[in-house]
């Protein structure tokens, strides 16, 4: 799950490569402001066919809190 979701920062947000870890915050580290995080929720909705609530935005602050989030919405 966290390689499919850093080819998505990579590919899509145009994140650096290297500085993608389960760790790295969203906005400080990657730079992800409130829109791409909204673009990488769709794609991620799209990819794995599943619905994220709009309330659990608040709660994605690192890389690890998505790669988390959706290996529990696809068990």
């Amino acid at each position: 799950m966290f390689e499919e979701l850093k080819k998505f920062l990579v590919d899509e947000l145009r994140v650096n490569p290297d500085d993608v870890t389960m760790e790295a915050e969203l906005t400080t580290d990657l730079g992800i402001n409130s829109l791409e995080l909204a673009d990488l929720v769709y794609l991620c909705e799209e990819k794995f066919n599943i619905v994220i609530d709009d309330e659990e935005l608040h709660n994605f602050n690192t890389v690890g809190d998505i790669v988390r989030y959706l290996e529990a919405a696809r068990a």
